[in-house]
Parts: C-alpha cells; structure tokens; sequence
C-alpha cells in the first residue's frame, strides 16, 4: 500500500472507468453568459493589481456598506487567504481554525511561519466553550460554513457569537465564504464587522474552477492595501479575460444559482441515504457538495477502493480527521450510484 498518499496523487485523474469522489470541481457548465466571452485585444494587457475596476464595483453592489476599492480580485480563492494571512500575521503568530477543516489551511498558515489553533467540533458544529477558551490565543480567527469537507453549516447563534468575541477582541475574523450560496436549510448568514475579512470565489457557485477567480473583501483598509502591496510582488494581476467572465458571471439572474442548488440537494440526498444503508456513521451536509463518512483504517481504504475499485476518495487526515473519509459528490447520479456499490463492494469484503 502506497504510504504517501496525498490529494496530488488525485486531482485531475479521470478517464478508464475511474469515478472521482475527490476533488470538489463542479460538473455542472457555466452559465451561458460567461461562455459567451470572446478574448479582447485589452485581456492581454497587465491590469490593475486590485483586480479591474468594473468586477470589483459589480462586487460592491451585492455587499452592504462596500466600495470598489474593499475588494481585491485573486488567483482563486486559495490566493486572496494567503494574502490575508501574510497581510495580518507575522511569525509565531496564531491562527485559529476548527476541525475537520479545509486541507490547504495548515499549510498555508505554517507556510507563513505562522501556527494553527485548532477548536473542536461536535458533529462538525464548532464547540463553543471550547472557541471561548482558545480565541485569546489567536492572531485571527478562520471560519468555513458551509464547510469543507464536512459540508455542516455553523448554527446562526454561533457565528453571532464568533462575531462579538472577535470583535470585543479586537482580532481579525477571516470568513471562506466559498460555499455560501450552496445552502439547503437556509438562507447564509454573512458575517460582518470591522476586521472581517470575506473570502470567495467564482469557482463553486458558477462552475469556474479552471478560471481561478476570487477575491477578498474587507472595510478593514490597512488589510486590503497590503493584501495589494504583497499582490504586487508576487502574482500582479489576476487574468483578465477570467475576470471579464466573472463580471458577467455577476450578471446572471439568482434562478441559475437555485437550480444549482437543486441539482446538489438532489444528490446530497442520494449520498447520505445511500451511506446510511450501508452502515456508515456520517453527518448529514446542509450546504457545500462534501460529505465526511466514518471509514475503518481510512488510508487502507482510500487505496485499495483506488487501486482494486478506480474510486477515488480523500483521506480525512488530510482534513483534521483521521477516522474519516471526504467524499465529494460533484458528480453526476449515476455515477453517485455506482460508486457507492463498489464502495458496498469493499465494506462486504473488509
């Protein structure tokens, strides 16, 4: 068995009758007004380094109390968090996240000489007492709902309370907002303040992965303009054909974003039903396209469902969560469906 499993191994593996529970891409297309953008002689041009003027306006408008210039636009939403974290921290400083988390966070924070603090969750619902007792340790506080891997959304009263504490604290509270309108139980509650910092991409809601388009958004100035400054020494500016799609990706009526919702709803509900017969211990998601089953020897699982059944899985190590498995369910029916016999396949056999 292959002991250096890591989600490099997967990402972008398809094809030879491999169904792929890995990486969280969307299979669903476009809308049809960013299909329609035709390169430009001006997209092949350096840009503004805070993103072009009108995506960054278009923004402003779906955010209450914004300007243009709170925003910055990005290389993915990956980007606009590590621009924050070297624009708030310094070395040693401590980042506070909640388990199960994104796999990118640790090390993103370690990679800026920074450490991460870790809250629990109880069915990945953050313990409260267990944030009072950690948060004034923190540098900044990261916060993820809905949640990837766990697909769990965050109970309105605790984000309210995430919001005072770091606001009494005075501290940075980053919001990955990347899945906030891919809800199934409610409406998102956007969390808001001084020292918030909102992160989000085009990637999810409007099926752009391979574009790299996100963004952050902050009415803490001091943030974004460094978050500019470190922009401008690395990556510049964003593309500028992606973000023009982006523009009209803002433009597209809210019964495009319903019906995505529908079509996940759809297929959250064939997954978690059909794990439930199986036997497996899992949470039910409520937003986002990932859910979290409890997996006997998890990294045995991951290669041999890879290497004898061609499914592909994340290990729930990667994520904070050694006793579990993430499967992403961007996929469509009939491949939910037959992926979950060869799982049943292996459970009989293991």
């Amino acid at each position: 068995m292959d002991k250096g499993l890591s989600p490099s191994m997967f990402i972008g593996v398809r094809g030879n009758g491999i169904i792929s529970f890995g990486s969280g891409q969307p299979d669903l297309p476009p809308p049809k007004e960013v299909l329609s953008c035709v390169p430009e002689p001006e997209d092949f041009k350096y840009g503004l380094v805070a993103g072009q003027v009108y995506l960054r306006k278009a923004l402003s408008k779906e955010f209450k109390g914004s300007a243009s210039d709170d925003f910055v636009i990005t290389n993915g939403a990956s980007e606009a968090l590590d621009l924050t974290l070297r624009a708030i921290g310094k070395p040693k400083d401590k980042i506070l996240i909640h388990k199960p988390y994104y796999y990118s966070y640790k090390p993103l924070i370690e990679l800026n000489h920074m450490e991460p603090l870790y809250v629990e969750t109880y069915k990945g619902k953050i313990d409260t007492d267990d944030f009072e007792k950690k948060v004034h340790k923190a540098k900044a506080v990261l916060i993820n709902s809905p949640s990837n891997p766990t697909g769990r959304i965050q109970d309105i009263k605790t984000l309210k309370f995430i919001e005072k504490v770091t606001d009494d604290l005075d501290i940075p509270l980053l919001s990955d907002e990347v899945y906030k309108d891919l809800i199934y139980e409610r409406e998102n509650y956007m969390l808001s303040g001084p020292h918030v910092v909102t992160i989000n991409s085009f990637s999810k809601t409007f099926d752009m992965c391979g574009a790299r388009v996100g963004y952050l958004y902050s009415n803490d100035k001091p943030i974004v303009n460094e978050a500019v400054r470190l922009k401008t020494y690395t990556s510049m500016n964003t593309n500028i054909l992606a973000q023009r799609m982006a523009y009209h990706a803002t433009k597209v009526p809210r019964a495009f974003v319903d019906g995505q919702v529908k079509v996940w709803k759809q297929r959250r509900d064939l997954i978690y039903e059909g794990m439930c017969r199986l036997g497996l211990d899992v949470w039910k998601p409520e937003g986002a396209f990932y859910i979290l089953p409890k997996i006997k020897n998890p990294r045995k699982f991951v290669w041999g469902m890879f290497k004898k059944h061609k499914v592909i899985t994340y290990l729930g190590e990667w994520f904070g969560a050694d006793d579990r498995v993430r499967f992403s369910y961007a996929l469509d029916v009939e491949k939910i469906e037959e992926g979950l016999k060869r799982v049943g396949k292996y459970l009989k056999k293991n």
